[in-house]
């Protein structure tokens, strides 16, 4: 194994060594993308020489992740009277490991992919095992009682190939799916998924302390980790006795907790206790609407000429990924995974209630029952696969160039 350092791949099993190098190699293809982009699409179409390598990641929320790390969510910058605008509307988590990274690592950027390439490769083996647990019934994942579901069971798993070949599967969907470049960006996404994965991972094995904990880490990065909390809170109410032990019922109560200091510190400072919500409202447009409303509204700006091309091609990307939601939502529902569907309808509940869609096929990155579902469905008929596989990575490189040129909004 010349992927990994010799003394890691002794601890790794075949499954985890596969992960590891088509998480590395596609890290490669997006930097190599990058690269490429950096010469292709310079902000001045006349250049003679191409901006630094690291610049092409300098995209979007990545300014407003570093603002917070550098000067605080209320500090001035140079060149600016004050800070960014709205910048409450990010989370702690990541911009403090930032921080701390920045201490070793002397670029902003660099520390910023160094973040996500490890968090990443965490993310990455914890989706493996839980895919693992997915492979034992032919269901969108893996809840209470696996295996006795509608359809399924270990002869199941047999029949998909194994449960190895569902966690690689899932593996490799992911990193080719239409937004895996923000796995790989200086964003919020791989830190969140390293917590929560192994978060869901450990409540599956009753270990519902450490559950917590993960999971009050994944919420200092996202709010998507109260989300999370639901879905964990489901699953303990829902698990077998041997699982469920009831003294462990407070610790649940743990992911609030980084939320509650967040927003303390944000009335401290602003006198308003919505703070982060006024925030993406002003930001982001995530004003209340009833989600016929923000269908409509998002559907307008995909479909009826007022916006640029770019920006309506986005929109109808938004459209797309809320369809996948709902079916996924539905199709768990059908299966009687209920802890899953609880995660997912709060993600669809808040991405789908506000003016518009936004961020929604960033979103599927962090919906681990829709990669260990397809991974199965694929599995059941290798023609799925190749199909899949000439849709996804097309579709992957041409989201990572739109963002890595600086036109994923148009």
């Amino acid at each position: 194994m010349r992927a990994v350092p010799r003394w890691l791949a002794g601890r790794l099993d075949a499954t985890d060594r596969f992960v590891l190098q088509v998480y590395l190699g596609t890290r490669v293809g997006l930097f190599v993308t990058g690269y490429c982009v950096g010469w292709l699409f310079p902000a001045n179409s006349r250049a003679k020489e191409a901006p630094g390598p690291l610049s092409v990641w300098e995209q979007w929320d990545w300014t407003h992740f570093r603002h917070i790390a550098e000067y605080g969510y209320f500090g001035p910058a140079p060149g600016y009277a004050d800070g960014f605008e709205n910048e409450e509307a990010f989370f702690p988590g990541f911009p403090l490991v930032l921080r701390a990274v920045r201490l070793v690592v002397p670029d902003w950027v660099a520390a910023g992919l160094l973040i996500s390439l490890v968090s990443g490769a965490v993310a990455m083996l914890a989706l493996a095992r839980v895919a693992r647990l997915a492979g034992v019934d032919t269901g969108m994942g893996e809840g209470p009682g696996a295996g006795s579901g509608k359809g399924g069971g270990a002869g199941a798993a047999v029949r998909l190939g194994g449960a190895d070949a569902v966690a690689r599967r899932a593996v490799l969907v992911v990193l080719l799916s239409p937004c895996a470049v923000f796995l790989a960006a200086g964003y919020s996404e791989s830190l969140f998924l390293a917590c929560a994965l192994p978060a869901w991972l450990a409540a599956r094995s009753g270990r519902w302390r450490l559950a917590a904990t993960l999971a009050a880490c994944a919420t200092t990065a996202r709010v998507s980790g109260l989300f999370l909390a639901a879905a964990l809170l489901v699953d303990f109410l829902l698990a077998r006795e041997g699982r469920r032990d009831w003294r462990r019922l407070p610790w649940l109560t743990l992911p609030a907790l980084p939320v509650l200091a967040y927003t303390l510190y944000l009335y401290d400072r602003t006198g308003d206790w919505m703070a982060w919500k006024h925030a993406q409202e002003r930001g982001w447009y995530r004003t209340f609407h009833p989600p016929w409303e923000s269908w409509g509204n998002t559907w307008n700006a995909a479909f009826d000429g007022r916006y640029s091309t770019g920006y309506a091609l986005m929109s109808q990307a938004e459209l797309a990924a809320m369809v996948v939601g709902l079916a996924l939502l539905g199709r768990l529902l059908w299966r009687r995974r209920w802890p899953e569907a609880v995660y997912i309808a709060l993600n669809l509940w808040a991405l789908g209630t506000s003016y518009w869609y936004t961020s929604v096929p960033r979103a599927t990155l962090l919906w681990w029952p829709l990669w260990t579902g397809l991974a199965a469905w694929s599995l059941r008929a290798e023609w799925r696969a190749r199909v899949g596989l000439c849709v996804l990575a097309p579709l992957s490189t041409l989201f990572a160039v739109t963002f890595l040129s600086g036109r994923w909004t148009g």
